[in-house]
């Protein structure tokens, strides 16, 4: 069932059974694109791990990605040694091969949300399971990757975003990230309502949205790139303790500002398909707003990250960052 897990979720067909045995562990679905996989027996190191993928419905490799990690666990090819809860984001979106249907899900995480909708109601329904999900394991330590790819290219592939919260991330994170292929990270600067920031903010969460690659529909994707990723995920669903690397081989950066779009007449200043880490040199004009007037770089160079003019209106166009120390 777990293989095919996914596609029934899309099609919205309701499996037969909503619990079963494993390798080592059993299954739950709790609602469409919610499954939990509990084990017989709990590693020492395991820790409660929440994997969420398709929050945006047109980025595809992290759903093949932890597809076929749930192939091999249902195959027995991988034992289950740790809580998990797998969760599909937005099921529309996905279905339509689209980032959103109404509005972006990944800025609805807060839970005094007061906005109505289908994707507000989503982000309730996952903000509801991820609590039940920690309390049902309260003495682990938690932990949440949102997986996500970007819709541009990057001087950085991949690379990973922490969340601002009072909670500090573990050293063995950034050694676990390094092993895993990440390339760069951004240190987020005020709260941001994403999913890994939920995690983070209200459950003390070790969490990261993560930026695998380039989005591209299904079936186009070369995971291959991705292996020391799938290692990474294979060792948190084992509860084993994974490989560590060098943090310094990830280039740190943080968010120095956040621009919003203020009004319709609005633009930036760079091509639409500047790459994300692009750095900008003092006195660039980098946009235009009517309300808000010229964003204009000052003293220091400012690098770009998921630059987006078509957003909603008050939305983040643009972050924009400068190298920061690498941790320890």
């Amino acid at each position: 069932m777990l293989s095919e897990w996914i596609e029934l979720s899309l099609e919205e067909t309701r499996p037969a059974a909503h619990s079963g045995r494993l390798r080592g562990g059993s299954y739950r679905l709790h609602a469409p694109g919610i499954l939990e996989l509990t084990p017989t027996e709990c590693r020492a190191t395991a820790r409660a791990c929440v994997f969420s993928v398709g929050i945006h419905g047109n980025e595809t490799a992290p759903i093949e990605l932890l597809g076929s990690c749930l192939a091999r666990i249902e195959a027995g090819l991988l034992p289950l040694g740790a809580p998990a809860l797998i969760i599909l984001g937005n099921l529309e979106a996905i279905s339509r091969a689209e980032r959103y249907v109404n509005t972006n899900l990944n800025r609805l995480f807060r839970r005094d949300l007061d906005e109505t909708g289908m994707e507000p109601d989503r982000a309730r329904q996952l903000m509801s399971a991820v609590d039940d999900f920690y309390a049902r394991h309260a003495g682990r330590e938690r932990l949440h990757y949102d997986l996500h790819t970007a819709i541009r290219d990057s001087r950085f592939p991949r690379f990973v975003v922490e969340p601002f919260a009072e909670t500090i991330t573990r050293p063995e994170q950034w050694r676990w990230l390094a092993e895993a292929g990440i390339q760069a990270v951004l240190h987020q600067h005020r709260h941001s309502w994403t999913f890994s920031h939920y995690s983070k903010h209200y459950h003390q969460a070790q969490a990261f949205t993560l930026e695998l690659g380039r989005a591209l529909p299904f079936g186009h994707n070369d995971l291959t790139a991705l292996a020391p990723m799938t290692r990474l995920l294979k060792a948190l669903l084992e509860g084993r303790e994974p490989r560590g690397a060098d943090p310094a081989r990830m280039a740190f950066f943080r968010v120095a500002h956040e621009l919003m779009r203020q009004s319709q007449d609005f633009h930036l200043c760079f091509p639409d398909d500047t790459p994300n880490f692009t750095e900008f040199a003092p006195g660039t004009r980098l946009a235009e707003d009517a309300s808000a007037g010229p964003c204009i770089v000052q003293d220091e160079p400012l690098s770009v990250v998921f630059p987006n003019a078509a957003v909603e209106l008050g939305a983040r166009a643009v972050l924009l960052a400068r190298p920061a120390t690498p941790p320890g």
